[in-house]
Order: structure tokens, then C-alpha cells, then sequence
């Protein structure tokens, strides 16, 4: 039992579905872990000696003695004793607020002293945002108080991608700022072609890209890259876009699909949350995780270098 313990540290993803707060998906999967280690065959308890008397037959007929008895400790008993595993530390990534759903990512053990270094990594995130043309209410979302209807028969394929690019141009620009690089650089040339720039420090919401993947009027859906956000951020997008068109819209639906390393073919569903597959997913993502730090090290030495160039080149 200790030693199914000891190997379960490291990182895992698994899948949150819209309407649970994440607190409850952090709390079901640590009661199904104890309740796992628990079930695992207990080691034998321990004996202790004891001296019980005992009749043996005597000169004079049956005598009473003390006889040498060995009988296990009665306080590991499990009915004495209780569970052996009463608490894990379970830690949470980049939460998701209780309307959203897909990847949500938990560490266990030491395993949790990796999310200071990811956080530190500014990596990106992918989100699926779904939307609805005619509808504005108080919270962005489609369950919140309608404020207003409005026609959007107007509105075109077209027109939306026009407003996507100006949203992406107009992030990217915000984005060269917090990343501060000297794109004269070749190495940060590279970076910004291949879309690999990100903030050095926090900063605020910023999306490095987004694109429509279905136009269906009045629904619509979105792909979004994007750092530092809250999906309070992309439901707010979702109605600047439809002020924008000249209407309004809604959000129906935020799913995360991508959290740096972690995608929705690593995220663990409800039925899958067991100690062995909890144990083999936190053993695959070491090498995923590592290969993320690593290139997050490389990225921030080009910066560096970019920022020395630059200062030399000013004195």
C-alpha cells in the first residue's frame, strides 16, 4: 500500500464537464484515489506475545499455567484502525469556473510543485467557444437576463472573419509588447513566424489566435489561443463580436480543448478516474511536461539575449 503511495506524483488532465465547480472534480477525484489505496491488500498486522492461561494435565489432574501465545495487534485491525489513506494533496491547474467544461489539470504529490513553473512558462491555452447571433444579456451567456433582442440576417461568414482579424491584429500588437523582443532580431523573427511568442511577465487576457470553425445563422462556433484568460474574458468576447456586426450574441457553450501540454485525448472522463489510470497518466505526461518546461527555458534565454542586443545597441 506504502508503495502505491509513493509512486503516485506528478501531473494529470482530466475532463470537466459544464454545471460542476472545480473544487467538487478536484474533491470526487481524491475520495475515488483513497477509496483505491484503501482496497489494496493491507500488510499483515503485527503479532504481539501474550501469556493466557491454559489447563495442562498435572500429577494431581488438570493444572492451571500460563501459556506463550502469539496474536495480532487488535489496533491494526481495519475496524480499529480505520483507512489507512485519510487526505492526499490534490492541486489544480488553470481552473475552469463552473459553466465551462473540457480539460481541467490536477497534480498529486510533489507533483504539485510543478504548477509554479508552468504558470511561470506563460504557456497557451485552446478553447472551443460556441455563440448565438439575436440575444444580449447581463452575463454574456446564454442562461443569464435577457437584455435585448436584435435582428442579425445581416450578418455574414465574411463580416465575422473581417472582425476576427482585427481582434487577432490588434492582440498581437499587445502581444509583441508583453513579450518584449527586439523582432530584429533573427531568433525572435523565428519565434513571431511561427507563432511562439508569449509574455514574459503577466499580463493581461491575449489571444495569439482565433478562428471561426462553423457559421450556422444564428450559432456560431470559435477556436481561440489564447493566455492569461478567464472564460468570463471569452464570453465577453463572444458579445463585443456581436456589437461589432451591428448585433449581439451570446455564449453557449466554453470548452477547453488544450492546457499547454495537456489535450482532450489526455483529460481522464468520470469512469476513468482509478488509481492505475490516474498512476499511468501522471508517468506519461513527465516526458510531455519536461519538453514544455525545456522549450520555455530556450525561449526565455532568446528574450534575454534579444533584450541585450537591444540595450547595447541603444548605449
Amino acid at each position: 500500500m506504502r508503495a502505491a503511495r509513493a509512486g503516485l506524483h506528478g501531473l494529470f488532465a482530466v475532463y470537466k464537464p459544464a454545471g460542476i465547480r472545480w473544487r467538487a472534480v478536484r474533491d470526487a477525484v481524491e475520495t475515488k484515489l483513497l477509496n483505491d489505496l484503501n482496497l489494496l491488500e493491507r500488510p499483515a498486522p503485527r503479532q504481539q506475545i501474550r501469556f493466557l492461561p491454559g489447563e495442562v494435565e498435572g500429577k494431581d489432574g488438570k493444572e492451571l499455567m500460563l501459556r506463550v501465545t502469539q496474536l495480532p495487534t487488535l489496533a491494526d485491525h481495519p475496524l480499529v484502525s480505520g483507512p489507512v489513506f485519510t487526505h492526499l494533496k490534490i492541486g489544480a491547474g488553470h481552473l475552469l469556473d463552473t459553466k465551462s467544461s473540457g480539460v481541467f489539470v490536477l497534480g498529486v504529490g510533489r507533483g504539485n510543485k510543478l504548477f509554479k513553473d508552468l504558470f511561470d512558462a506563460h504557456l497557451s491555452r485552446i478553447y472551443t467557444v460556441r455563440g448565438l447571433f439575436g440575444k444580449a444579456t447581463d452575463d454574456f451567456s446564454d442562461t443569464g437576463k435577457l437584455i435585448e433582442k436584435t435582428t442579425f440576417d445581416h450578418i455574414t461568414g465574411e463580416k465575422l472573419e473581417r472582425i476576427l482579424a482585427v481582434i487577432q491584429g490588434s492582440n498581437h500588437k499587445a502581444l509583441l509588447q508583453y513579450a518584449n523582443v527586439d523582432l530584429k532580431t533573427q531568433e525572435a523573427y523565428e519565434l513571431a513566424v511561427k507563432g511562439l511568442l508569449r509574455p514574459m511577465d503577466k499580463s493581461p487576457p491575449l489571444i495569439t489566435a482565433i478562428r471561426c470553425l462553423q457559421f450556422a445563422p444564428p450559432e456560431f462556433q470559435l477556436e481561440i489561443h489564447c493566455l492569461h484568460e478567464t472564460q468570463q474574458y471569452l464570453r465577453r468576447i463572444v458579445h463585443e463580436i456581436g456589437l461589432e456586426l451591428k448585433s449581439t450574441a451570446v455564449c453557449t457553450q466554453v470548452r477547453r480543448v488544450r492546457d499547454g501540454a495537456f489535450t482532450l485525448d489526455d483529460a481522464l472522463l468520470r469512469t476513468q478516474w482509478t488509481l492505475h489510470n490516474i498512476r499511468n497518466a501522471t508517468l506519461q505526461s513527465r516526458l510531455k511536461v519536461k519538453a514544455e518546461l525545456r522549450n520555455s527555458m530556450a525561449y526565455h534565454e532568446i528574450c534575454a539575449a534579444s533584450m541585450q542586443e537591444r540595450e547595447v545597441g541603444l548605449s
